[in-house]
């Protein structure tokens, strides 16, 4: 009890004398950083495996790309199971004055089987659960799409031939998913209104699932007996494996929190090692004196590893309740864009926060109490005794592998943590080698200036070690900064640059063959160009050079996503424009014959000269691969992956499609087109990626969010490492004031060495977000991309400017002090 009465007397000095205060700090923001982390990839996942069989609108979930047949359905009665029909798919609601795309949720009897459905009376209205589906004749609109049309409860609305009254606004639904199809604004029929919408059309795009639900035994018997019996595009969904797109969106979000959080977590380390070195260095001539009133080593290692074990749990436990506090944000805007129920956390981040912060403080720290403890008892005479390098680079080196350590836990995945690993650890080097070499080239003018500007930059040179790490720690969390807005900026601006100024920005699908000339004569009469029309059938690729295809024969994801899925096929004599042909020729009226577009050649091993053979309503067409084309797919035109010769899939229905330029001031023309012809659907393809973008701009602003804490923390380990050169510079300014040095000129070299030091950092920031964006821009998205001097010049003021307010703040007043008050604090 004495020791730990005296260690807490001794916590309680050194935080009333601030020796540990950087510390506390640093340890506050590595464990807020990865607890708030913790505490919400512990929502998400604990919100997917208790609501799974929401999620999935039953215990199993069976999608398919065509209407699922009869025995599926028998077998489930069979097992005495429940079943329910659901289909998906977008299209145009409108009135005579608005409309809207929207994505079509059509429900049959039973729905849903488990979950639940809630519907309001009126915007902004309680909601309440529905026991029944929409009735026949009657649409339930969220309300986006009620803001949009300008609607109510109790108007009609037109989808497709059918006029439908407003019998509420969906509020919620569990089993909505995060896709393409949660993104758009979203309304909700009865399956039995789908004939008479007549939406459902040959080559249209439609997600076709049956939810089954019953007793987990008899759920389990069918799981294996239908996998038995599925055929190609058919698959099962159940708990375990969940709502494949929810997690594999949850699992990039969750990789960029967790490198937000592991940079972070770094930065705090650096300042941790550097606050830990001081506290050692101020700490030596207590110890000599402990030793000398009869101290053994054993206690005073138990006394300091108590008086740190406390101050450890004190801090992790701030840092906990911070994250707590931090993730209730980060939940609120990952709920807004992956529409997921998030549950209340649970303890487990907590004991990982306290662990972690525990283990992170002791790995720099023990090393030095080991040191403190063997100081000898002679230091009282002789100052020079007990300050050895021994424990510092004990220090760094238990401290860095524990930190490895740490980040391989957080990364929760042994490949991404070593590349997170080996990536900091390479943009630590090569921080510190090229701010090392710009500081030593600063040191070589320090002559051919004077007064402060001379004294400024050869401290450069007399603080090498300590200002590499400072410039290391403020680059890279500037460099963070730069990456996610300036150079963010210039990447969305060169793939809009990519996009004409004249694109098409519509597209319209399931215009029916019959209805062409009608449709050119519409575009003729309103004065707009005629678009171009495509033919589009839907097919499945059966076999190439007559060796069956299917997704368990190829590793990539990509290509075992190609071999299940159905191919949209068409036709022509001409090469279409935006298509460049890279193999082969292009057959024209010859044939039979099938181009094919590079990339998914390269995915599915197609060659010029194999021959390829699909499955088109049921009948088996084969042709050889003349042609290879590459095309860019954000030219907006209408492209495909297969494109046959004439003779080839001419005697198959098929619907049409196309895209068009429509100018801002045209914005009517949409609405007349769809008013003239409501069984198609036009895509306003800006509307649809401004959905994209506010989706990709929510994901961005919390990993920003998380980016905060790197940015905290670089000014930590800023403040750190000034602290540690502290008393090496009231030595020399106490020196230097009396040997006549004035204030003006010391103040000069102060912010000289700050500004120095803060430029290279920043500047080194934005050569290494350019560098990282260029990276991004050819190897990612395929753009061209020239890095501008923007992130650079502003990184090295933004760098300057900040280091010297906040050096100014932790040095500056040193300058007001006289010699012999300098010289006490400097001992």
């Amino acid at each position: 009890m004495n020791i730990l009465r005296l260690a807490l007397r001794m916590l309680l000095r050194d935080l009333r004398a601030g020796e540990l205060h950087l510390l506390a700090l640093a340890l506050i923001v590595a464990v807020a950083s990865l607890s708030s982390v913790g505490f919400l990839t512990d929502r998400v996942g604990r919100s997917l495996d208790r609501e799974a069989n929401q999620l999935l609108g039953g215990d199993l979930l069976l999608s398919a790309d065509h209407d699922w047949p009869d025995p599926f359905r028998e077998l489930a009665r069979s097992e005495g199971l429940q079943t329910a029909d659901t289909y998906v798919f977008s299209s145009m609601v409108g009135t005579d004055a608005a409309v809207q795309l929207a994505a079509v949720k059509a429900v049959g009897d039973g729905y849903p089987l488990r979950g639940s459905v809630r519907i309001a009376p009126a915007r902004n209205a309680p909601d309440a659960v529905v026991a029944d589906i929409p009735p026949q004749g009657e649409i339930w609109p969220d309300e986006r799409v009620i803001a949009a049309l300008g609607v109510s409860v109790g108007d009609t609305v037109q989808l497709g031939l059918l006029r439908m009254k407003i019998g509420g606004v969906l509020t919620f639904e569990s089993d909505r998913g995060a896709n393409f199809f949660s993104m758009l604004p979203r309304v909700m029929v009865n399956a039995a209104d789908l004939p008479a919408t007549g939406l459902i059309q040959l080559g249209s795009r439609v997600s076709y699932r049956l939810h089954v639900a019953g007793e987990t035994a008899a759920v389990a018997q069918y799981r294996e007996r239908a996998t038995a019996i599925l055929a190609r595009g058919q698959r099962i969904e159940s708990i375990d494996n969940a709502r494949p797109e929810v997690r594999v969106a949850l699992e990039r979000a969750e990789r960029f929190l967790r490198l937000a959080a592991s940079l972070s977590v770094v930065l705090a380390a650096v300042a941790i090692g550097l606050s830990a070195r001081r506290f050692m260095a101020r700490h030596l001539d207590g110890c000599a004196v402990l030793r000398c009133l009869g101290a053994r080593q054993a206690q005073l290692i138990q006394l300091f590893l108590l008086e740190f074990v406390v101050f450890g749990l004190v801090s992790s436990v701030i840092g906990v309740a911070l994250g707590w506090a931090f993730q209730a944000l980060l939940a609120e805007g990952l709920g807004e864009v992956l529409r997921v129920a998030l549950p209340a956390p649970s303890f487990l981040p907590v004991m990982h926060g306290l662990v972690v912060g525990l283990a992170l403080l002791l790995g720099f720290v023990l090393p030095h109490l080991i040191g403190l403890a063997r100081v000898p008892s002679l230091r009282v005479m002789r100052r020079e005794l007990g300050e050895g390098v021994g424990p510092a680079r004990a220090a760094w080196a238990s401290g860095l592998a524990v930190l490895v350590a740490i980040i391989l836990w957080v990364a929760n995945d042994f490949a991404l943590g070593a590349w997170i690993s080996a990536g900091f650890l390479a943009a630590l080097g090569g921080f510190a080698a090229l701010s090392g070499v710009g500081f030593a080239l600063l040191a070589r003018f320090a002559l051919a200036v004077g007064g402060g500007w001379r004294q400024g930059l050869l401290a450069l040179r007399r603080r090498m070690g300590s200002q590499v790490i400072q410039a290391t720690a403020v680059g890279l969390g500037l460099m963070a900064l730069l990456l996610l807005t300036l150079v963010r900026a210039d990447l969305l601006s060169a793939w809009r640059d990519t996009v004409p100024p004249d694109a098409p920005n519509r597209f319209v699908i399931n215009l029916q063959p019959d209805q062409q000339q009608d449709f050119l004569a519409f575009f003729r009469e309103a004065g707009q160009p005629e678009p171009d029309l495509m033919p589009m059938i839907r097919g499945r690729l059966m076999a190439i050079n007559g060796q069956a295809v299917s997704p368990e024969g190829y590793a990539d994801d990509r290509a075992r996503r190609l071999a299940e899925r159905e191919f949209n096929l068409s036709y022509s004599t001409a090469l279409p424009v935006g298509n460049v042909l890279d193999e082969g020729r292009w057959h024209g009226t010859a044939g039979p014959a099938f181009s094919v577009e590079a990339g998914v050649a390269k995915s599915l091993g197609v060659s010029v000269g194999d021959s390829v053979t699909f499955d088109v309503a049921g009948q088996q067409v084969t042709a050889p691969v003349t042609s290879q084309r590459s095309l860019r797919w954000d030219s907006m035109r209408v492209n495909f992956f297969f494109l046959a010769s004439p003779g080839v899939l001419d005697q198959f229905p098929a619907s049409l499609i196309t895209s068009f330029y429509l100018p801002r001031e045209a914005q009517e023309f949409s609405l007349a087109l769809i008013r003239a012809f409501p069984n198609i659907s036009v895509i306003d393809v800006g509307a649809v990626m401004g959905q994209v973008e506010a989706m990709i701009d929510k994901l961005i602003t919390i990993v920003e969010l998380v980016f905060g804490f790197a940015v905290i923390a670089g000014v930590v380990v800023l403040f750190a490492a000034l602290q540690s050169t502290r008393d090496e510079r009231a030595r020399e300014f106490a020196v230097m004031r009396t040997l006549g040095a004035r204030a003006r000129q010391l103040k000069q070299s102060l912010l000289v060495e700050f500004a120095a030091m803060g430029a290279a950092a920043g500047a080194l920031a934005g050569i290494g977000a350019s560098l990282v964006g260029w990276l991004l821009a050819v190897r990612v998205f395929d753009m061209p991309y020239a890095p501008a001097p923007g992130p650079v010049l502003i990184g090295a003021l933004l760098g300057a400017l900040g280091v010297m307010l906040v050096g100014w703040l932790g040095a500056g007043r040193l300058l007001s002090h006289s010699p012999l008050q300098l010289l006490r604090e400097a001992v």
